[in-house]
């Protein structure tokens, strides 16, 4: 659980995603900015050095409206879906993929400029050995986890090159 109350929010600002104040992770304990000019980000929701995050988040990013509250483990990656008719299935974003501990929800997130490149690809070489039943609830959600043959994909998003 990434967040550690700093404000009078328990959410790290108030309910809309408005005033977000940074946060201690409550999974590995380290300070978490929320500056855009560092993450990139609008809306930070998960810490950039274990990449844990909070179900915070109701029915879209920054909403602030979840009342779970539970531990988000990053679970795997993912590639963001893009609506061009021609683009390829290795085009778009490079997505963090969570699940919460609490209710089982998975959602994906965007990966933040500040985001630690090693744990992002050790939550990527994790994610080859996932529950089959995580599996299906992925697929079942749209979300296709990013397997061995993408490696290179991710190497290139992460390092710039293979």
């Amino acid at each position: 659980m990434p967040y550690k109350e700093k404000s009078s929010s328990r959410y790290g600002g108030d309910r809309r995603g408005n005033d977000q104040r940074d946060f201690d992770c409550m999974h590995c304990h380290g300070h978490v900015s929320v500056n855009p000019r560092l993450s990139g980000v609008q809306n930070r929701n998960h810490c950039p050095y274990c990449l844990w995050s909070r179900h915070v988040d109701l029915s879209a990013a920054g909403d602030r409206l979840e009342t779970c509250l539970g531990p988000m483990k990053p679970v795997g990656l993912t590639l963001k879906s893009t609506r061009k008719k021609y683009n390829s299935a290795t085009a778009g974003e490079l997505m963090l993929i969570h699940q919460c501990t609490g209710c089982g929800k998975v959602s994906i997130n965007r990966i933040a400029a500040d985001d630690d490149a090693q744990t992002i690809l050790a939550v990527y070489q994790a994610s080859q050995a996932l529950d089959p039943t995580l599996q299906a609830q992925l697929e079942a959600n749209g979300i296709r986890l990013l397997g061995a043959t993408d490696r290179e994909i991710v190497s290139i998003r992460l390092f710039g090159r293979s």
